[in-house]
């Protein structure tokens, strides 16, 4: 298969490249969705010559100087997301990674891959006639880059002069948090036997202003129960944290109020400020099985999750007991 008309090669045409892309493309009925990226990729904010309707694809190209990505996408019946990563391999991609994209000899999607790795790299994996040996090397090149990513954001997280600072303002980039929620106010919805805490608690109104020693970048999970559930959501919102997504600790039997099901689950709702991210996201499940210890006590299976997928400065908000690897707030840690 040739590969797709270039707007910069064309004569006789006119003013208008995007007229010129336009016929020699829309007619070929046998475009697979990756050349049709890579056409989209070049109509997105192409100038073209004025007002006119391109009558062989009944196309309104109006009075836009420039044809925007998303319009293009819609021309050539591709996802904005192709578009961006065509883009991407026009501008990070050696000619001959370029070329294999239009002539369909790979996916889009496998050269944006590729474009990551140095034009010597490029240009080796490219070179190979078998298509599967090219997807092997993109594969490794994905591993490589996802691991020199890791790297560097533990580098970051973990340099000596950037903790410092941290601790300085006495700021953490994980944040694990048990709030002594009100728990008094369910005395009448389980057994009679059970009635006071051995802890104090906190209404709504005193845990919305609690100071939240977070980076600005800033993982965080919050505990809580079936009834704080929505409490906890809402205070998220008031401590600056954006809702991603809820861990599930599923325990071996639990308390169970009069006419309802047995709750064997509590909840560590996963929130972030800023753009945090993991070092690691193999086998990492939002539900993990794990033994009931004394009351309130969080297992330890969650910590060695949030050791592994975390780095950087960690604080333990409202724990009873030490967590290694975890600095302490609040008084009552032994």
């Amino acid at each position: 298969m040739t590969a797709l008309p270039s707007c910069r090669t064309h004569t006789g045409t006119g003013d208008d490249p995007l007229a010129y892309v336009i016929s020699k493309n829309l007619k070929r009925r046998h475009l697979t969705t990756s050349q049709r990226a890579m056409i989209a990729e070049k109509l997105a904010n192409m100038p073209h010559g004025g007002n006119r309707k391109n009558q062989d694809a009944n196309l309104h190209l109006d009075n836009e100087p420039q044809i925007s990505q998303a319009k293009a996408a819609a021309m050539m019946n591709v996802s904005e997301r192709s578009v961006a990563t065509a883009k991407k391999v026009q501008e990070s991609g050696i000619p001959e990674v370029i070329e294999a994209v239009e002539t369909g000899k790979i996916p889009v999607s496998v050269a944006s891959t590729i474009a990551d790795a140095p034009p010597e790299r490029q240009r080796e994996v490219i070179a190979k006639d078998d298509k599967k040996a090219i997807l092997a090397e993109a594969r490794k090149i994905q591993s490589e880059v996802r691991e020199q990513k890791r790297q560097e954001v533990i580098a970051k997280l973990e340099d000596i002069e950037t903790q410092e600072v941290k601790q300085a303002a006495g700021l953490y980039d994980v944040i694990v948090i048990d709030p002594p929620w009100d728990m008094k106010k369910i005395e009448r919805d389980v057994a009679p036997e059970q009635v006071e805490f051995d802890y104090p608690t906190m209404s709504e109104e005193e845990l919305s202003e609690l100071p939240i020693p977070a980076a600005n970048d800033c993982h965080m999970w919050l505990w809580t129960t079936h009834k704080f559930l929505p409490m906890a959501l809402r205070l998220l919102d008031v401590w600056g944290f954006k809702y991603v997504c809820n861990f599930v600790w599923h325990k071996n039997g639990g308390f169970q109020p009069f006419g309802l099901p047995q709750y064997n689950c509590e909840f560590a709702i996963y929130a972030r400020k800023g753009t945090p991210q993991f070092i690691d996201t193999k086998a990492f499940f939002t539900c993990f099985d794990a033994p009931r210890g004394k009351h309130s006590e969080k297992p330890e299976e969650f910590y060695n999750i949030v050791r592994r997928v975390t780095a950087g400065r960690r604080v333990d908000m409202f724990n009873r007991r030490k967590i290694k690897e975890f600095d302490t707030w609040g008084n009552e840690a032994k």
